[in-house]
């Protein structure tokens, strides 16, 4: 009552209430009292421990055991226990087996360690053409054709019916004709330049068709020398299978099988070429256990020439190369002779 009596008479002079509340909080110290006109304090019931309503003596040990259970008893390695007793030990990972890294169960070496290099004869400028003999022995393209991966069937396939739905069937047969033909044509082409004959192809009107084929392998064909060998016949005496090699000559100094391809897509890369390095190997290792060669060749050479005149993409095949492709070679093979 008195505190109230106090404030009414200071509220009588002016500025005296504004003076008491201004002067505390204007020093840089905190009020020792503040004044309230009014509190109201709330307060919540403690919620009680629903434990405390369980009938302990019923059931002691159920709730003393609840009630001390601080941490887990799982360890790492009773997790590990647990794991192999619902699904069984861990299977370890294995990675799959390459076809490269296998091992072929006849294998035969590219180089022919005992064939005899005989001298070269007055006639060695003149490439060698041998007849393709045909036998019961597969080819070479054969062989690949009936070994090609599932993968490899099913792009095939879904080309080929993108192309009959764009074309028509008989258009498809008329398309795949004339690029079988353009690939004969430039092979002549080529193989008359290689034995001076150039008029020749003029004259047969073959220029107008192969004209931008010539014109892509132009740069790689001054790079080549010495040629031993065009559209000639080899077959492997010892794992029984033939094929018509392209070209046998050197490519910057290097004697090389040379595999002539036409596309009318870009293949920059080996990799591109799909089965064509095991071609190459296959015609090596022929070449080198074929009696008719006075000679044997380490290096493979494919190039993939442009109808539109873009230059040529050429892949040269080293010795080491071609020896990880001739081992995949020996697994097709065998895998073809197990078909058949």
């Amino acid at each position: 009552l008195v505190g109230m009596q106090f404030l009414q008479i200071l509220s009588r002079k002016p500025g005296s209430l504004e003076v008491l509340f201004q002067i505390p909080f204007c020093q840089k110290q905190f009020p020792y009292t503040c004044l309230s006109t009014s509190a109201c304090v709330y307060s919540k019931k403690k919620k009680g421990n629903s434990y405390d309503q369980v009938d302990q003596e019923k059931y002691k040990n159920l709730v003393h055991s609840v009630i001390s259970y601080k941490t887990s008893a799982q360890t790492p390695e009773t997790i590990l226990e647990e794991d192999n007793l619902l699904y069984g030990p861990p299977a370890k990972h294995t990675p799959p087996i390459k076809a490269g890294t296998r091992t072929p169960r006849n294998w035969v070496p590219l180089i022919n360690p005992s064939k005899r290099i005989l001298p070269v004869s007055s006639d060695s400028n003149v490439p060698m053409k041998i007849r393709l003999q045909r036998t019961k022995m597969p080819s070479v393209t054969r062989i690949l054709q009936q070994t090609l991966s599932p993968q490899q069937v099913f792009y095939l396939e879904r080309w080929k019916q993108k192309m009959i739905e764009e074309l028509g069937k008989e258009g498809f047969e008329e398309y795949t004709k004339n690029l079988f033909l353009q690939g004969e044509l430039f092979h002549s082409a080529l193989e008359s330049i290689f034995l001076s004959e150039e008029t020749a192809a003029r004259d047969q009107g073959e220029d107008d068709v192969v004209a931008g084929y010539l014109s892509s392998v132009e740069r790689v064909l001054e790079d080549i020398s010495e040629v031993k060998a065009l559209e000639s016949g080899v077959h492997h005496e010892t794992l029984q299978y033939l094929g018509l090699v392209d070209c046998v000559a050197k490519y910057q100094g290097q004697l090389c099988v040379i595999d002539w391809k036409t596309s009318e897509k870009p293949k920059p890369l080996l990799q591109n070429t799909y089965d064509n390095p095991l071609q190459v190997a296959a015609y090596i290792g022929a070449i080198n256990h074929d009696a008719n060669y006075n000679f044997q060749v380490r290096c493979g050479l494919i190039v993939v020439a442009y109808k539109d005149g873009s230059p040529a993409h050429p892949h040269f095949m080293d010795p080491d190369l071609c020896s990880q492709y001739w081992n995949k070679w020996l697994l097709r093979l065998e895998e073809y002779m197990d078909k058949n």
